[in-house]
C-alpha cells in the first residue's frame, strides 16, 4: 500500500506539505531539536516543537523562548501550542509566526493531566463548544495573516457519556482549521486500554477536513492499518518511537509502498545511541546532554541481552568517552529482540476513576467570558 502526501492549508492560501504523512507527537523532555533532528534523519514528515504556553510566549518567559529551538532537518518549523483564551492564543501565534518564523501550529486540546483538567483546561475545554470556538477562530486568523496552517489535537471526549470530538472536529473545520488529530482514547483513559480506531474513522465521516490517527501506532504496519481501517490522511506517532527512531524509516518505506523493514541489530542501535547523544551534547552541552540522555536508554535496549552491570551504568552515563567505553563491551552482532515488536512503549498506566473538572462543569456545554488562565499549565501530553 502506498500513501499520498498530506497538504495542510491555511485559509488565505498559505500550505504545508506533508510527505510522507508522518507527523511526530511533541513530547514533554523527549522531543527537543536533537531527538527531532535524530527522528528526521530516518524519514521525512513532520516534527512537532515540545508544546509551549501561549502566555509564555506572550509574556516572553525565557523558558518558554528557550524551547523555541530548531534543528537543521527542520524545514518547516512546527510547534504546539496550548492555551485557554483566545486573544492570548492569537497573540502568541503571531509573535511564533512573525518572530520565530513557524511554519505550522497545531493546538492541543487533549491533555489528560489532572492539575490541567480540574480548571478546565487539557482535554476537557472542547466540553465548552464556545470557548473551543473562539480560541481555533482567533488563532486561525492570527496565523493565516503569516500564511501560517494551525492544526488542533483532541482525544474522543471526557469519558464515555461525554463525547465531544465530532462537535470539536466540525467546529474546527468551521474556524478554518487545516486538520485535525484524534487520539483514539478519552482523558478518563489517559494511556491506558486500547485506542479506538473506529471513532476516528467517524470523524473521518464527519468532517471535509483532513483527519490524523494517533493512538497505538507502534509499528509501521500499524500505520498503514489505522489508514485503510479509517480513511485518515495520515498518522500521528507518540510512544512507538521511545528508543526507535528509525520507526520514520519503516514509515517512510511503507508509504512509498517500498518492501518492507530490517530490524537494527545491538550494533546498529549503539550506533543510533551514539548520534543521539552527540546531538544533545551539541544542543545542551556534554554533561547535560549526556545526563539527558539517560531516559532513553531503557527504550533503546528494551528486550536486548546486554546484562544488568552495563544496563546499569548505561543509566549513569555523563560523558561521550564514558558513552563510548559502554556501547564497545556490547555485542554487535545481537538480532534485535523480535518479542518487543508491537509492544506498548512509554507511559500506560490505568483509567482514571473519574476525571476531575470545575465544578458544575458538565451542566453545561457554554463557557462564557470564564476565566480559565489557572488552567494554563505546562503540563504537556495528549
Amino acid at each position: 500500500m502506498s500513501a499520498g502526501p498530506l497538504v495542510l492549508r491555511a485559509p488565505g492560501g498559505g500550505e504545508v506539505r506533508i510527505d510522507p504523512p508522518v507527523v511526530l507527537a511533541p513530547m514533554a523532555g523527549i522531543t527537543n531539536p536533537a531527538y527531532r533532528q535524530l527522528c528526521a534523519e530516518q524519514g521525512a514528515g513532520l516534527y512537532v516543537c515540545e508544546m509551549i504556553t501561549s502566555r509564555g510566549v506572550v509574556e516572553r518567559i525565557p523558558k518558554t523562548f528557550g524551547m523555541l529551538r530548531f534543528a537543521p532537518a527542520e524545514t518547516v518549523r512546527s510547534v504546539q501550542l496550548y492555551g485557554v483564551d483566545a486573544d492570548v492564543m492569537a497573540r502568541a501565534a503571531d509573535i511564533l509566526c512573525g518572530e520565530f518564523g513557524v511554519g505550522h501550529i497545531d493546538l492541543n486540546f487533549g491533555c489528560p493531566v489532572p492539575k490541567v483538567t480540574r480548571r478546565g483546561g487539557g482535554g476537557v475545554l472542547p466540553w465548552k463548544r464556545d470557548r473551543l470556538a473562539a480560541i481555533l477562530s482567533a488563532t486561525v486568523r492570527a496565523a493565516d495573516a503569516h500564511g501560517v496552517p494551525v492544526t488542533m489535537k483532541t482525544r474522543l471526549g471526557i469519558d464515555d457519556e461525554h463525547l465531544t470530538y465530532l462537535d470539536a472536529g466540525r467546529i474546527a473545520e468551521d474556524a478554518g482549521v487545516a486538520a485535525v488529530t484524534l487520539h483514539g482514547r478519552t482523558v478518563q483513559q489517559a494511556y491506558a486500554g486500547q485506542a479506538d480506531w473506529e471513532s476516528i474513522g467517524r470523524l473521518v465521516d464527519h468532517v471535509a477536513i483532513p483527519v490524523l490517527g494517533n493512538g497505538d501506532l507502534w509499528e509501521a504496519s500499524d500505520a498503514l492499518r489505522m489508514v485503510e481501517q479509517t480513511g485518515c490522511a495520515g498518522v500521528v506517532i507518540g510512544r512507538g518511537c521511545l528508543g526507535r527512531p528509525w520507526l520514520f524509516r519503516d514509515l517512510a518505506d511503507a508509504f512509498a509502498g517500498r518492501p518492507g523493514r530490517t530490524l537494527p541489530t545491538l550494533g546498529e542501535v549503539a550506533a543510533m545511541v551514539r548520534r543521539h547523544g552527540e546531538l544533545l551534547a551539541e544542543l545542551q552541552g556534554e554533561r547535560w546532554g549526556l545526563t539527558d540522555l539517560r531516559k532513553h536508554m531503557a527504550w533503546y535496549f528494551k528486550g536486548f541481552r546486554i546484562g544488568g552491570e552495563i544496563r546499569q551504568a548505561l543509566g549513569l552515563v555523563s560523558s561521550l568517552a564514558e558513552l563510548d567505553a559502554l556501547l564497545a563491551r556490547l555485542d554487535p552482532a545481537q538480532p534485535f529482540p523480535v518479542a518487543e515488536l508491537g509492544e506498548p512503549r512509554g507511559r500506560q498506566g490505568t483509567p482514571r476513576a473519574k476525571v476531575v473538572c470545575p465544578y458544575g462543569w458538565l451542566d453545561s456545554q457554554t463557557l462564557g467570558d470564564a476565566d480559565l488562565a489557572d488552567a494554563e499549565s505546562d503540563a504537556s501530553g495528549g
